[in-house]
């Protein structure tokens, strides 16, 4: 079970209980599989700033993202394997498709994605440069998605760690 004092249930749970920390970051996704791009790009994101918030969907957000079938795994494992990870430092759930109002309430400094964004698709970019943050787009590992994993699971063939490009 995720820790209470890092799991927020709530942009205004985090604001009320963590104190404004120098730089912070933000990213956001589902992340209903950690595997080794996630793991890379967690750290490249944290190493931007003093403070790494991930923005989760909840289960029902996955589910209108993804389809009915997703997650695989309930949005309390989800954000514990999140926190188990050096890289993270508090994990905020949030209920809408995007994370914009998530956002707006935490107006972090630096907003980060992968690379398979442009930033005229970043949701929030307009937020964060309002006031002078940045948006940085990060490269993902190549071979990697949760998508990918889960095909390949269905198939029997497993998963492997695939060199990088």
């Amino acid at each position: 079970m995720p820790s209470p004092t890092r799991f927020f249930q709530s942009a205004e749970a985090f604001l009320a209980a963590v104190p404004r920390p120098g730089t912070l970051c933000f990213t956001n996704g589902c992340f209903d599989l950690i595997h080794p791009g996630h793991v890379q790009y967690l750290a490249e994101a944290r190493a931007l700033g003093d403070f790494l918030v991930v923005g989760l969907n909840s289960d029902a957000s996955v589910a209108r993202l993804k389809g009915p079938s997703r997650p695989l795994q309930d949005e309390a494992a989800r954000a514990a394997i999140l926190l188990g990870l050096r890289s993270v430092d508090a994990v905020i759930r949030f209920d809408e498709d995007t994370p914009l109002e998530l956002i707006r309430a935490l107006q972090p400094d630096v907003l980060v994605k992968g690379g398979d964004y442009t930033p005229d698709t970043v949701v929030g970019r307009d937020v964060v440069e309002a006031r002078g943050g940045k948006l940085v787009l990060l490269p993902f590992l190549p071979g990697h998605s949760t998508s990918r994993i889960e095909q390949r699971i269905r198939s029997g063939r497993g998963v492997t760690l695939e060199p990088r490009g």
